[in-house]
């Protein structure tokens, strides 16, 4: 039997630039994932059923594993459910890993990202785009330029301390802001293009704080990474109330996908522990986040 995991992902500037050339900076979230163990069977099963390891399992034999025994594949995940944590891509990401060491298969970070996103995209029709699965190929704090295909691998002891919060009851898919988004940027929506541009200029000065050494630089690329979106799409008011309270207690925040999760920086442990207690008594689910 063969095992693997993938952590969920939490972006934290650029987000959703990652289909349209931007910059992205996000970081993998120790504390949920995805777990999935391969056997060879008589017949391939999935259990539970799951439309993502099928497909994932379906385009691994057919690039990757000719003629290659079936597979039976075990899925457990404790990533929550479409709030913006990378749920999706860490199923098919933990599948792709575990289906590689079971039939000895080799594949660099870059193309396991790759592999992932086009089951996703071509297999099953989800609009996405490449933050997600490079994130949790790479793990760690990662930053991502999409105009110049560079994947750089960061030191996650550089950043302030962070909060991830999220609400189950406003969960919601990220395929219908990502749709909307990418027939608004093709058909040249001024206001989706320029917002574009500027989520990449605000992942690589997200970048340039860190390695200086700059926080208070770092938290305004992240809330202006928020605005960024705000000025694009419709937002959920609930997940905006979210970002308003960290905001109201003197945190930064932003948006960690697009299904609504929040995640922000704070001054030090004990602004987080404020920050964490003021969204739980809020009624939201809220953690300091695992990320080396």
């Amino acid at each position: 039997m063969a095992g693997a995991r993938a952590y969920a992902r939490a972006a934290l500037a650029g987000n959703p630039s990652d289909g349209y050339g931007g910059a992205t900076l996000a970081v993998a979230v120790r504390d949920f994932f995805a777990e999935a163990e391969a056997s060879p069977a008589a017949t391939a099963s999935v259990t539970p059923e799951s439309a993502l390891v099928r497909a994932t399992v379906s385009r691994f034999e057919r690039e990757l594993a000719r003629g290659a025994p079936p597979a039976a594949v075990r899925l457990r995940t404790s990533i929550p459910r479409a709030v913006g944590l990378g749920g999706s891509s860490a199923i098919v990401i933990a599948t792709v890993r575990a289906l590689c060491e079971l039939h000895r298969v080799q594949l660099h970070r870059d193309q396991l990202a790759s592999f992932a996103l086009a089951v996703e995209t071509e297999d099953l029709g989800i609009a996405a785009g490449l933050q997600d699965r490079v994130a949790q190929a790479y793990e760690g704090l990662t930053f991502m330029d999409f105009r110049d295909g560079i994947y750089e691998p960061m030191d996650a002891a550089s950043l302030p301390p962070l909060f991830v919060a999220w609400d189950v009851a406003s969960a919601g898919h990220s395929g219908v802001p990502h749709s909307d988004l990418r027939t608004r940027f093709e058909g040249g929506d001024a206001v989706v293009v320029a917002a574009m541009t500027r989520l990449g200029e605000l992942a690589r000065a997200a970048r340039a704080a860190l390695l200086s050494g700059n926080t208070e630089a770092f938290a305004r690329s992240i809330d202006a990474s928020f605005e960024a979106r705000r000025q694009m799409l419709k937002l959920d008011r609930r997940h905006v109330a979210m970002i308003e309270l960290a905001r109201a207690h003197g945190a930064s925040a932003n948006y960690t996908g697009s299904g609504g999760a929040v995640v922000g920086c704070c001054r030090d442990e004990e602004h987080r522990a404020v920050v964490i207690a003021a969204l739980a008594n809020a009624g939201h689910r809220a953690i300091s986040p695992t990320v080396l």
